[in-house]
């Protein structure tokens, strides 16, 4: 009833008060979230009169009695209480009576709402709307899901900027670790960061070894295989606890990797390796990327060689025949997304520099569409996916929308629950 009032989704002609006065709905007003009437600074005119006030919505009339509004001086400021079943009347604590209407919801509006929600973190329920939204409706809702993705990463960037007073390598470095965990490994890879800081990290960085023997050390990686008498794993071992003795560092509480269900590519093993390869080549490189001359640029960076050990291993023991290569160019193009497109806004909200924003926008437009089980889904919908900008976007409508049933507030499931709403019970 809530969004129905919100959204003006009922049928003004047939809005009276119970009493037989017409109403009309200038303005909604604001709906409210914590204590007090429903919707704030409402506007209606009942009657011949314009009231301005809040509006209060209840299933029963007498819930306002079982709610004790009629005691609560919150309540005194309501002008109409709209309801779905007129039991009785209600009035101020002055006695005055407020106006009421019945809004009786489309018999199969709860119904449409449930079928829609219940299924959504799972499928696509929404799907023969999708294919029926207007282009114009669809880009401009695509558009609008992109931005709201690019600043939701570029905010969390700026929160670490605040955590870290202002300092860009930290901050860059915990944003590219979190990303080399690449979904399912992405909080164990930031937790690692930041018991780690670059900073401490940097004056090892002419030492590979040393590095990696930190990094995977603290993350508890070189303790998950006693039975293996690899001598690398053992020049490691030795490596972390001479560091940890000399700095008194303390192991973490488990990091809880993922090793089941993702590539050995992306081991974590590997991706923190990779880590300390970028640290041992450039240990400044948040400068290096928010400095990058273009895409080809910026994906290259991420696809430096594999060296040394981790040349011929996805962890300890075996080695493998033929040589492993860095990042795909697929990964690769992932990290650009992920890292230096909300690098760059960040430091366009940071620095209030205009074009760093448009220069982060374009990337995303001019980057080719990541290809996973989300954008598959929408594309079996019929939604065309052919740069990371709209990619993006559906990603952040799945994630942010679909998954935690937020359907009244996307733009297709407004669409589809308004129609419902609209149309007449028989």
């Amino acid at each position: 009833m809530q969004y129905v009032w919100q959204h003006r989704l009922l049928v003004q002609t047939d809005m009276h008060t119970t009493d037989g006065e017409r109403i009309v709905i200038i303005d909604p007003g604001r709906l409210n979230t914590a204590s007090g009437p429903d919707f704030f600074n409402a506007k209606v005119q009942i009657g011949s009169r314009v009231w301005a006030g809040d509006v209060e919505i209840h299933v029963r009339a007498t819930d306002w009695h079982r709610h004790g509004h009629d005691a609560d001086p919150a309540y005194d400021s309501v002008v109409l209480h709209v309801v779905d079943t007129d039991d009785g009347r209600i009035s101020r604590r002055n006695g005055e009576v407020i106006p009421q209407m019945v809004m009786r919801c489309r018999s199969d509006f709860h119904r449409s709402y449930a079928a829609l929600t219940e299924r959504a973190d799972r499928d696509l329920p929404c799907h023969e709307w999708i294919k029926a939204m207007p282009q114009l409706h669809m880009t401009d809702w695509m558009t609008s899901l992109a931005y709201e993705r690019v600043y939701y990463k570029a905010d969390r960037i700026m929160e670490l900027l605040s955590e870290y007073a202002g300092n860009w390598e930290e901050v860059g470095y915990i944003t590219l670790a979190r990303a080399l965990g690449f979904g399912l490994n992405a909080e164990p890879m930031e937790r690692l960061a930041r018991a780690l800081p670059m900073h401490f990290l940097r004056k090892h960085a002419d030492d590979v070894t040393a590095l990696e023997g930190l990094l995977l050390g603290q993350a508890g990686l070189l303790q998950q295989s006693p039975d293996i008498h690899d001598p690398y794993l053992i020049t490691l071992r030795r490596e972390h606890q001479f560091y940890q003795a000399k700095f008194s560092l303390l192991p973490l509480q488990p990091l809880g990797w993922k090793m089941s269900g993702i590539r050995p590519q992306s081991f974590p093993y590997r991706r923190i390796a990779y880590l300390a390869a970028l640290i041992h080549d450039d240990s400044r490189f948040a400068s290096t990327l928010l400095s990058l001359g273009g895409i080809a640029e910026a994906i290259a960076f991420f696809q430096r060689p594999v060296e040394g050990f981790w040349a011929r291993h996805y962890t300890f023991g075996r080695t493998l025949d033929t040589p492993l290569s860095g990042l795909s160019r697929t990964a690769a193009i992932g990290m650009v997304i992920n890292v230096v497109v909300p690098l760059i806004m960040a430091h366009g909200m940071a620095t209030g520099r205009d074009e760093r924003l448009t220069q982060a926008m374009e990337m995303l437009q001019a980057l080719p569409s990541e290809r996973n089980v989300i954008i598959d889904l929408f594309t079996r919908a019929g939604v065309g996916c052919r740069d990371a900008f709209t990619s993006q976007a559906l990603i952040h409508l799945r994630r942010m929308y679909c998954e935690p049933r937020r359907c009244l507030f996307c733009r297709v499931g407004h669409r589809m629950l308004a129609a419902t709403a609209r149309r007449r019970d028989a």
